[in-house]
C-alpha cells in the first residue's frame, strides 16, 4: 500500500445483470485507502459480475489521507465501510451505533520494520532501537498495546512517521511502522534488500482488519441487502485470491495508476504467505469469519490499555450471523 499517491476520485458500478422485474440495490462501500490489492476481492466482485448476480449495484469509494470514509458511514453517505475491530469498538465507545458483519483479514497487516543489519529476531527486541517512527493513529492503538505487552518500548523514543521510508533507509538504527504489503517492498525496491518485518498480529495483537462495517439502524432496515453484500464480497475474495483476477487488477490499476502489476502480484503473494485472509477460523469456516470470543477479549484488552472505556458492550457491535458458514471454500485452488 503506497501512501505517497495522489487521491483520485473513483467509482465503479456493476452492470445490472439482474432480473428485469427488479432493479439492483445500489450500495456504496468505502475503503480505508487508495485502491490496491488489499481491496482486491471487492473489485473482483464488481469486475466479474458477482455483485450484479446478487442483485447489487456497488460503487467503491476509495479512502486516503484526504478522505474520511468512516465519518461518511456515520453520516449515512456510505452503506458499508472497510474498517477494523479496533475502529469499530472505539466508535461504539463514543456512542456510534456501528455493527461489524465480516472480517476479511484475520490478521491486521500492520508491522514494525527494522533494518536487516540489526539482527533483531523478535518484536520485543525492537524496543532497543534508537527511535520508533510511529503515526498518530498507531500511537494510540497498536503501539499502546505494544507498550503494555513489552514495557521496554518507551514513549520518549517515538517520532512521527511521515509516510516516507527515506529516514529509515538513511539511519540503520531506526525502526518504523508499516503495512505488510507496502513499505517492506518499497524499501527493498530502493535498497535491494528486504528489511526485517514483524507482524503485530503474530505477537498477539488480535484486532480484525478489512472488516465490513455498517450502521446498526441501517442494517436493521436492510438485512437482506447486507446479507447479499457480505456473501458476494466473500465470493469475490475467494475468486481474487484463487481464481482469475485479471479484470479486478485492471480496475485497480485504472483507479490507481501509480500502482504496478508487480506490486499487485507481490501483495497477493504476501497476503497468502502470511495468512492475512484465509487462516485461523476462516480456514475452517470460510473467509470473513469472526470469532465472538476473540472479538470480546480484544475489546477487554483495549479497555485495559485505555484505548476504549471499560464496560463497553462489545457484543452489541458485532453480528456473525452472515459468516462462518463455509461459503466459498470450494473455490480454493
Amino acid at each position: 500500500m503506497s501512501r505517497s499517491l495522489s487521491l483520485a476520485a473513483f467509482g465503479f458500478a456493476a452492470a445490472a445483470l439482474v432480473s428485469s422485474a427488479h432493479a439492483a440495490d445500489a450500495v456504496r462501500f468505502g475503503t480505508d485507502w487508495f485502491p490496491q490489492a488489499e481491496h482486491g476481492g471487492y473489485y473482483q466482485a464488481v469486475a466479474d459480475g458477482t455483485y450484479a448476480k446478487y442483485g447489487l449495484d456497488v460503487t467503491i469509494v476509495p479512502g486516503g489521507p484526504d478522505a474520511n470514509n468512516e465519518q461518511l458511514l456515520f453520516d449515512g453517505q456510505l452503506d458499508f465501510y472497510m474498517g477494523s475491530s479496533t475502529g469499530a469498538l472505539a466508535a461504539n465507545a463514543t456512542g456510534k451505533q456501528t455493527v461489524t458483519l465480516a472480517a476479511i483479514f484475520q490478521k491486521d497487516p500492520q508491522v514494525l520494520i527494522a533494518n536487516r543489519e540489526t539482527g533483531y529476531s523478535s518484536i520485543d527486541q525492537l524496543a532497543g532501537a534508537s527511535k520508533y517512527l510511529i503515526g498518530d493513529d498507531g500511537l494510540h492503538t497498536y503501539f499502546a498495546w505494544l507498550q503494555a505487552k513489552f514495557p521496554a518500548f518507551t514513549s520518549d523514543k517515538v517520532a512521527p512517521y511521515n509516510f516516507s521510508t527515506d529516514p529509515f533507509i538513511a539511519d540503520k538504527t531506526l525502526i518504523q511502522q508499516g503495512y505488510l504489503t507496502s513499505e517492506p517492498y518499497e524499501i527493498e525496491a530502493k535498497t535491494g534488500t528486504m528489511p526485517l518485518v514483524f507482524l503485530f498480529a503474530d505477537a498477539g495483537y488480535a484486532t480484525y482488519a478489512n472488516t465490513i462495517e455498517t450502521m446498526k439502524p441501517w442494517y436493521d432496515a436492510n438485512k437482506d441487502v447486507a446479507k447479499r453484500f457480505v456473501e458476494a464480497s466473500i465470493i469475490g475474495w475467494y475468486n481474487y485470491l484463487y481464481g482469475d483476477r485479471a479484470a479486478a487488477d485492471a480496475a485497480i490499476l485504472k483507479a490507481n495508476p501509480e500502482l504496478t502489476q508487480d506490486r499487485l502480484d507481490t501483495s497477493v503473494k504476501a497476503m497468502k504467505a502470511f495468512g492475512l485472509v484465509n487462516s485461523g477460523d476462516a480456514e475452517m469456516k470460510g473467509i470473513g469469519c469472526i470469532n465472538p470470543d476473540r472479538w470480546n477479549q480484544f475489546a477487554t484488552t483495549l479497555a485495559e490499555i485505555g484505548v476504549i472505556a471499560k464496560g463497553i458492550d462489545s457484543a452489541a457491535a458485532l453480528d456473525t450471523s452472515l459468516v462462518c458458514q463455509g461459503l466459498g471454500k470450494d473455490l480454493v485452488k
